[in-house]
């Protein structure tokens, strides 16, 4: 007789176990449908393109994408007035397949209306400790590198750690600046504690606010543990103006390098007029149960792994 599978099972209980944290923070849980008119706004990231047709009913058109990430309506959200809101379902990313990635995987994403990014920093922290305590993890592995979760935590501007790892600062280029920190920066981070990077420079964070003090870099962070990219978190960017320009120029990027360019939310856009002051962060849920269970990859703990060729 086949027994129950317990990954899955420790699984349920740590899904529960985030929708219990943020019950106990006051968070209101979002039911944020998986069609879009826009899929989001990362220039190397592919969309599943669902059908052609409107997206509802105050629309004349246009594709319909799987969402790539709630973050689009997510922020309507606040527009509307809510203040502490969280989802936690499935995105979808085409041609994303291998030990980190999956085409179809669960982001835990959240925001906070007038809140500093420094908040939500300390939510991604204490959300990841949470899991860890959950499922019993003395501490995480990946690739022979260690993390121990409830230990010191560092913080690194992205200045310091190209300074430390790369003996550079970071390059201009956007692609160099991804193959320096993937090659040279990010093996180190995560170890022996948690790492949080922050203060990612401006022309890397299309949807976060420039820093007060310095205006070159921007209210970005991505938290790391044993090598592994968790979360990613921002100041996030109100101006509607400013909004439309930069997502106008990543589109337009994406059309000279892939040869498409998904249409821009204009309700989104059209919202930010009315959005407060927020912060927001988006965590890969799979990638923090894979290293709390020690997992050997993300397949290993998906609730429908791929099948086997």
């Amino acid at each position: 007789m086949a027994q129950p599978n317990p990954v899955l099972h420790a699984r349920a209980l740590l899904l529960a176990t985030v929708r219990a944290w943020f019950a106990e923070q006051g968070f209101v849980e979002a039911d944020v449908g998986a069609l879009a008119s826009s899929p989001g706004a990362e220039v190397h990231t592919s969309a599943f393109q669902a059908r052609t047709g409107p997206a509802h009913p105050d629309q004349k058109g246009g594709a319909l994408y799987l969402h790539t990430s709630p973050e689009f309506a997510m922020k309507r959200f606040l527009a509307a007035g809510e203040e502490k809101i969280f989802f936690l379902g499935k995105v979808y990313r085409a041609g994303e397949v291998g030990p980190l990635h999956a085409q179809e995987f669960t982001m835990l994403e959240w925001y906070r209306s007038g809140a500093s990014y420094e908040a939500v920093m300390r939510d991604a922290l204490a959300i990841v400790v949470r899991i860890a305590e959950a499922a019993g993890a003395k501490g995480f592995q990946w690739k022979g590198r260690t993390c121990d979760p409830f230990g010191p935590v560092e913080r690194l501007t992205v200045r310091d750690a190209f300074a430390r790892y790369a003996n550079s600062p970071p390059p201009d280029d956007p692609d160099a600046f991804a193959e320096a920190l993937v090659a040279a920066v990010e093996p180190h981070l995560g170890g022996p504690g948690l790492t949080l990077l922050h203060e990612y420079p401006l022309s890397e964070a299309a949807l976060a606010r420039p820093c007060p003090h310095d205006p070159s870099v921007a209210e970005r962070f991505e938290l790391y543990a044993a090598g592994v990219e968790l979360a990613n978190g921002y100041g996030e960017l109100t101006d509607p103006v400013e909004q439309r320009r930069r997502l106008e120029a990543a589109m337009a990027d994406k059309k000279r390098r892939y040869g498409e360019a998904w249409p821009l939310d204009e309700a989104f856009l059209k919202s930010l007029s009315q959005m407060p002051p927020a912060s927001g962060c988006a965590l890969g849920f799979d990638r923090l149960v894979m290293l709390a269970l020690q997992a050997p990859s993300l397949r290993h703990v998906l609730w429908t792994p791929p099948q086997e060729p």
